[in-house]
């Protein structure tokens, strides 16, 4: 790939360059995980109206993403991951697999998806800055303080949602922010080394000695509703196993920092999924920081970073 491409701005680079295909797959993927937080409490319920058990919810979808991970590792032949992706595999083990499902899981069992959305609105700068610090891409102050504003018209728009009254559930949300930033980071690296579709597929099957035990040992006493099932589903399928072959290989397309800052939509993007999906209230306001978020993104995307080549 010609240098210049890789540090140029992307509105300069072709429709056809693996930063604009970058943009494109990174895009798709966070609408892909949009749908999480309202398909994890439609999976889990809420605490009066309970469904699924979040740990289920958490670790059953990795146990089913991971038996579609050995079939697909089988079907193409996949090379064993070399002695020096074990360490990445690993963190992005512990972050998307364990760490960000169950306590999302839990959180949204006791806040609504649009609360969830608004405080998990802050994993594109959790992301980029962990990819700042361990995989030694730099970018310009203009790349940061869109990123900042970005960070700051979702605190804005938390505060103006009352969400700053921090509980328990946010606590677990911030965690969870950070775990899943850190698989993400762990997964581009990987993405770079690998196909990045075989990335999510070797991460899954490396925590089946756990979910799959776990899964039968959670699963849950009672019924649950269809709509409950069709969550789970989702989650299992899309938000744990496909929608990871879009991000991984946007992320290693475009570079973890830039690619990342994509994310700032999702909160958005999952609050509009939560209406009609939970019934859930949308004022105007959050269409006006919608828009603000979306030209906070456009502007970022305009500003020059090193660092993050691609395969």
């Amino acid at each position: 790939m010609d240098a210049r491409l890789a540090t140029a701005p992307p509105h300069l680079a072709p429709l056809s360059s693996p930063m604009a295909r970058g943009y494109a797959l990174g895009l798709l993927g966070v609408v892909l995980f949009a749908l999480t937080i309202p398909m994890t409490r439609l999976a889990g319920g809420t605490a009066l109206a309970p469904e699924l058990p979040p740990s289920f919810v958490a670790l059953g979808r990795a146990a089913v993403a991971g038996l579609c991970s050995v079939a697909y590792l089988l079907a193409v032949r996949a090379a064993w991951p070399a002695r020096a992706d074990w360490p990445w595999l690993a963190l992005t083990c512990l972050g998307v697999v364990f760490g960000f499902p169950l306590l999302l899981g839990l959180a949204v069992r006791e806040v609504d998806a649009v609360h969830a959305a608004v405080v998990t609105g802050l994993l594109p700068m959790a992301t980029a800055a962990l990819a700042a610090a361990f995989l030694r891409q730099r970018a310009s102050w203009g790349f940061w303080l869109s990123a900042w504003a970005g960070l700051g018209l979702v605190l804005g728009y938390a505060a103006w949602r009352g969400a700053g009254a921090l509980s328990a559930a946010d606590g677990l949300l911030f965690v969870a922010v950070l775990l899943g930033a850190a698989g993400y980071v762990g997964g581009g690296q990987l993405a770079r080394r690998m196909p990045a579709q075989q990335v999510i597929c070797w991460v899954l099957v490396l925590a089946l000695p756990v979910t799959l035990p776990s899964a039968g040992l959670t699963w849950p006493e009672r019924p649950a509703s269809v709509a409950a099932w069709a969550g789970f589903a989702y989650v299992s399928l899309v938000s744990m196993w496909l929608g990871f072959f879009a991000w991984y290989r946007a992320l290693a397309l475009g570079g973890t920092l830039r690619i990342s800052q994509v994310q700032v939509l999702q909160p958005f993007l999952s609050m509009l999924f939560a209406v009609p999906l939970l019934g859930e209230p949308l004022e105007a306001g959050s269409l006006a920081f919608a828009a603000a978020v979306v030209a906070v993104v456009w502007w970022g995307r305009r500003q020059a970073v090193q660092g993050g080549p691609t395969r």
